[in-house]
């Protein structure tokens, strides 16, 4: 998952803004952050791997000039944890157009092979972001005049379209040309854009999700529509189009479960809300389930279940505690490599309040349970801590495949429900008792919020993907992504385009 932003300053410097903006999205990636900024002909870029607040010091912001940028943060799904693969990404030809991407093609492999073979075009990174951005690049190429147009491009990214499968939302810069964003067919990551009135008249912003707009002072138009394109032209003239026959607005599942701020809205749906009615549903089910519970308090595992907790602890009629203080200065264990990592990990970022466990049975709530290694180590700190029995409640049905549209879940065989029934996860995390959110309660809870969205992207939970897989595609993923062969990757190196050092 990525974090991504553009903006058109109309005359006013943008670098502190998308600085700004990549902090407030700085939950999507922690891995690397990038800014690239235009002014008069020029590209200023600084990228780098790190929190946002480590890249980018004040003599980079000095040099990152122009009204108009784009910025990203990343963790890695495709390609792997190299400085080299930091975004956004740049290619000189047609125009010299640079890209942030936030997903993932499931069909690079066949992109990469066409583009060298038919578009005699070279892919330096394992990124699929370096390959959607040469396709769009080839697609701007076939235009046969020199001034772009919007009708142009519109009519490259309906070629892009055509050509690439999986998930994306991209910002894109054309040199000399202007801004585009667009989504894939099936909107299945997030993209907003929003506007202010500044100094000089009306500027834009593109984000993954609507609190950065917040924090900066935009007012939110809308989502970009799946397969849609959105095109700010040097004028500051907006433009958009639907450049695709097949779209279906197919939203991701698992954003308003885990990945999401809770103040953005997605899709017009209020995640706050939504998370709350998660957690009204799940408690509902252990009512059904276990009607004479013998809970004394309901403890959630901070940050992203608090919401549901408490909505939990209020129907289940139960007292809420907060037990576990978190170190706010370790990164998510989620996308951390290496199962022992990780596990190190969970007790120096968690560590329980001893009195809200002595002598209690608690209930203690996710957002989800993925490979079960968080799970287990916390469930054993609660009995540490003097619980009498843990409980133990996931506001996601089981996640027992992996995901394909730029979500870095593991391999399938590394996924703690996976093949196991609910009674065998139960003993591997070690839990008293363990529930898990029924997918149609899910769906409702996030639906029920905007009840135009027909359909969401269920694959982690069903198996089901949207766009279709290649026959040996999972089996190549799964090489690709179990903890060994990231472990023994070696880092890569390239040249810079433009580096502010």
């Amino acid at each position: 998952m990525c974090g991504i932003i553009g903006i058109v300053g109309n005359g006013q410097l943008v670098n502190q803004e998308l600085y700004d903006g990549l902090t407030v999205l700085q939950h999507r990636g922690q891995d690397a952050a990038g800014i690239m900024t235009y002014a008069e002909g020029r590209l200023f870029q600084r990228k780098g791997n790190g929190l946002v607040r480590d890249v980018f010091q004040e003599r980079h912001m000095r040099v990152l000039q122009g009204d108009m940028g784009i910025a990203h943060v990343r963790y890695p799904t495709a390609g792997t944890s190299s400085e080299a693969e930091a975004q956004p990404f740049y290619v000189n030809s047609p125009y010299g157009i640079c890209l942030s991407h936030n997903g993932n093609l499931t069909n690079a492999a066949e992109l990469k092979k066409e583009l060298f073979i038919d578009d005699r075009r070279h892919i330096n990174t394992r990124s699929d972001s370096e390959i959607l951005l040469n396709v769009l690049a080839h697609e701007l190429s076939e235009v046969d005049h020199l001034k772009l147009s919007a009708k142009d491009v519109f009519a490259a990214v309906r070629g892009v379209h055509k050509r690439c499968r999986g998930a994306y939302g991209v910002v894109t810069m054309i040199c000399g040309v202007g801004m585009l964003a667009f989504r894939d067919p099936n909107g299945i990551r997030p993209l907003v854009y929003g506007v202010k009135e500044g100094e000089n008249g009306r500027q834009y912003m593109i984000a993954s999700e609507s609190v950065a707009l917040d924090v900066l002072g935009y007012e939110l138009v809308r989502d970009v529509k799946p397969g849609e394109v959105i095109f700010i032209d040097k004028d500051n003239k907006l433009h958009s189009q639907e450049c695709s026959e097949t779209a279906v607005l197919t939203p991701c599942l698992f954003e308003f479960v885990y990945f999401a701020r809770p103040d953005s809205i997605i899709e017009n749906v209020y995640v706050q809300k939504a998370r709350m009615r998660m957690g009204n549903r799940l408690a509902k089910k252990v009512q059904r389930e276990w009607a004479d519970h013998d809970i004394d308090v309901v403890i959630p595992i901070p940050d992203t279940s608090r919401t549901a907790a408490l909505e939990m602890a209020q129907v289940l009629d139960c007292n809420y505690r907060e037990g576990f203080i978190k170190n706010r200065y370790i990164g998510r264990t989620f996308i951390m490599p290496g199962q022992k990592q990780r596990s190190k990990s969970v007790r120096q970022k968690l560590n329980p309040i001893n009195l809200e466990y002595k002598n209690k049975n608690v209930m203690l709530v996710d957002d989800s349970i993925v490979r079960g290694t968080t799970s287990r180590e916390i469930v054993q700190m609660a009995r540490d801590a003097g619980a009498k029995k843990v409980y133990f409640a996931s506001a996601s049905p089981p996640v027992r495949y992996p995901n394909v549209y730029g979500i870095d879940m593991p391999a399938a065989t590394e996924l703690i429900a996976h093949g196991r029934n609910l009674e065998q996860i139960r003993d591997e995390i070690g839990a008293d008792r363990l529930f898990y959110q029924d997918l149609e309660d899910l769906v409702w809870s996030v639906g029920d919020g905007n009840k135009e969205i027909s359909q969401f992207e269920t694959s982690v939970f069903t198996g089901e993907y949207v766009t279709g897989l290649q026959d040996d595609y999972l089996e190549s993923l799964e090489k690709s992504r179990n903890d060994s062969s990231k472990e023994a990757e070696e880092d890569l190196t390239s040249i810079d385009i433009v580096n502010v050092d």
